[in-house]
């Protein structure tokens, strides 16, 4: 008969009294959306959802497009935190990388 293995003792989870999530958040700083650059959407295109999904004119959301563009990104919607959660899902439902920040 071989060696008998045995497992260490079970860890049990430590509890905190400590919040977990995003408890340094600010509910009075506005949240920030992202869209980042990508090597896949024609220019016209993130433009044309810019205009689509946030009712800029076209001067607008070229001027965007093109900061994503030189940039790398830019920020095209600011509000509260579950205006920017919605705008990062719309924007990813039409192929754009996008992302959310605290301002």
């Amino acid at each position: 008969m071989g060696p008998v293995v045995t497992a260490g003792p079970a860890t049990a989870p430590v509890e905190t009294d400590q919040p977990v999530g995003d408890t340094d958040a600010d509910p009075d700083r506005p949240w920030v959306v992202i869209v980042w650059n990508d090597p896949i959407n024609l220019m016209s295109y993130v433009t044309f959802v810019l205009q689509k999904l946030f009712g800029y004119p076209y001067e607008v959301a070229e001027k965007l497009m093109l900061q994503v563009h030189y940039e790398g990104r830019a920020v095209v919607s600011s509000g509260t935190r579950e205006k920017a959660e919605l705008d990062v899902f719309r924007l990813h439902e039409h192929g754009l990388w996008a992302t959310m920040q605290q301002d």
